[in-house]
Parts: C-alpha cells; structure tokens; sequence
C-alpha cells in the first residue's frame, strides 16, 4: 500500500492530477482534505466557505487521522491532494512522515493571474509558495513543475510513479468529461475548466504579464517558486 501526499498551491495543476490518479482503478483519492478544517479556523472569505465546512469533516485532528488511517474502499493507492496554506499552524503533520511526499509547483506568474480571474483579491498566503516551502523543508520529497507536466505527461508520470514504487498506467493520462464523486462542493466555482477537459492540456504558452498592482506580490513569490524549482525533477 502507497500514500501519496500532493502538495500544490490552488490553480497549478492539482486537480487535474487528481483526476490522473483517480482515473487508476487501484487508487483512491481525496480532494483537500483540510479545507474545511482551514476554513473554520482561519475564517478566510473564499467563495462557498459556509457549505464547505458544513459538508466537509472540519476537525483538523480528525482529518489528520483518516489521512494516516486505512485506505478507502480497500485499494491499493491513496492520493491526496493537499494545499500548503491549508495547513495552518497548530494542524497535525506527522501522518505525512508516512507518505510519499510530492510537491508540484507553478511559476507564480501564471498562478497569480489565474487565481486572480477566479477571486479578485490575492495574497502570498493564497497562493501557498512560503508555505508549501516549509513543508517542503520538513517533509522533503519529490518536486516537479506543472510546465513539465503539461509539456510531456506521460513521461512526467512515468517519473512521479517511480518515484513513488508504483507502475505506471496508460489511463492516468484521459479521464471522463465532467466531474468526480470526490471533488468537494468547491468544485463548482473552481473547477470549471477541468471538468471540461478529458486529460492534460498541451505545453503551456509565455508566462503572462502582470498587472502593475500585481507586480510585488510576484516579485515576493518568484525567489520562492525558483528555489524549489531548483529541486525539480529533470525530465
């Protein structure tokens, strides 16, 4: 039995590879598992707070001990997907000590524009680069860039398989049309485009230019995002 532990920012790329690794038949996956929990605690605005905590577990140490707990309906794989700025301090870590840990990771540039087409408003703490280094720091792992990704996904899962002891399957690369049964009700607001799409995009085209009120919030997350790119995988 594998537990795999993504750690990624929001708008990079998480939820497709959610859906890649849903799309085995021998893994079973779960969808931020702390945002409820990070919700209630933080009191952060993000659109449909009131229905996700009321429909997710909100419990920080209850989430923490089904990540370590069994793996749902008996399956072989467990991937979770995990946001870094979820993990607000005081939540419990240590059942990552048991899972492979990866970390995907975006140029911020593209992460800023996008989140800001979905939120308006956005911070460093949204986008999760200080907090997905720490974690990082912690925990170590496996890091690769969603450009990476998107310009060869077979040969970037083959990659993140073997880095995880796991075999790689044709299917991790298309996925039905629509939705899965596990994504959470923020789904609607943020999942859109993914739930359009039947597999991975093709290479990402120029990073975008930012807004000039946009500026300093990527001039503080580029050092960020380049030092774990410097840990990527080389593929």
């Amino acid at each position: 039995m594998v537990k795999i532990a993504m750690w990624s920012g929001p708008r990079n790329l998480s939820t497709a590879m959610m859906y890649a690794f849903g799309a085995r038949g021998d893994c079973a996956v779960w969808d931020e598992p702390f945002y409820a929990a990070y919700l209630k605690e933080s009191g952060s605005d993000h659109p449909l707070a009131g229905e996700i905590i009321a429909a997710h577990e909100a419990d920080p140490g209850d989430v923490a001990a089904r990540c370590a707990g069994p793996i749902p309906g008996g399956k072989a794989i467990f991937y979770m997907k995990h946001m870094p700025h979820q993990m607000l301090p005081g939540f419990p870590l240590d059942w990552a000590e048991g899972c492979v840990n990866m970390h995907l990771i975006r140029h911020p540039a593209r992460v800023i524009a996008s989140y800001a087409a979905k939120r308006g408003a956005v911070t460093l703490k949204d986008i999760g680069y200080p907090q997905q280094l720490r974690i990082y720091e912690r925990l170590g792992g496996v890091v690769i860039d969603s450009v990476d990704i998107r310009a060869d996904p077979e040969r970037a899962l083959r990659a993140l398989c073997d880095a995880a002891g796991i075999g790689f399957t044709d299917a991790m690369l298309r996925w039905p049309r629509g939705g899965r049964p596990e994504d959470g009700v923020w789904a609607r607001h943020w999942y859109g485009a993914v739930h359009e799409s039947t597999g991975f995009a093709g290479p990402e085209g120029p990073v975008p230019e930012m807004p000039e009120g946009l500026r300093p919030l990527l001039a503080e997350a580029l050092p960020l995002y380049e030092q774990m790119r410097a840990e990527a995988l080389n593929l």
